[in-house]
């Protein structure tokens, strides 16, 4: 029921009347006011919420794997030179004896591989919030003002309400 319906008292007969009535039979309903009148303008609005939701997730883990390496370590050992010279026949005052032995110790440097852990880096993940815009698009409804005029009616109109062509 209109404001004007309420203020007249047959509001509701109207709506009856007006329900009942075909679209193209229908006639203007004209609200006769003394001197001041008032209408509601109503508009729809877009009620925007956000949530948050799960979309993915990242796993962060390690996995070994094998690398064969090849280091190239100096090492030393002993080598034995033997080496026979002739001498001028010199006289000896030792004798033959039957056996005569010399131990030489021979050494080598030997390679001991062994292997020990130690930390080459670390890996951090954090998350962090990215803004941007996301444009979204509705059709909303507002309710406007129209007037027209009949004879010489003197208005003097907002630029929000308009006169109807």
């Amino acid at each position: 029921m209109s404001f004007f319906d309420w203020i007249s008292g047959n509001g509701e007969s109207r709506q009856k009347n007006r329900k009942n009535k075909p679209e193209a039979d229908r006639v203007a309903d004209t609200e006769f006011a003394k001197d001041n009148a008032h209408m509601d303008l109503r508009a729809e609005e877009l009620d925007i919420d956000k949530e948050r939701m799960e979309t993915g997730e990242v796993v962060l883990h390690k996995d070994i794997v094998e690398e064969e390496q090849t280091v190239n370590v100096p090492v030393s050992h002993d080598q034995v030179v033997i080496e026979q010279r002739a001498v001028n026949h010199e006289p000896t005052e030792e004798p033959i004896t039957e056996e005569e032995t010399v131990h030489i110790p021979v050494t080598a440097e030997e390679v001991d591989v062994d292997k020990h852990t130690v930390v080459t880096g670390e890996v951090s993940a954090h998350k962090r919030s990215i803004e941007e815009n996301e444009a979204i698009h509705d059709v909303t409804h507002k309710e406007v003002a129209e007037y027209n005029t009949k004879g010489l009616a003197d208005v003097e109109a907002d630029e929000d309400t308009k006169k109807e062509e």
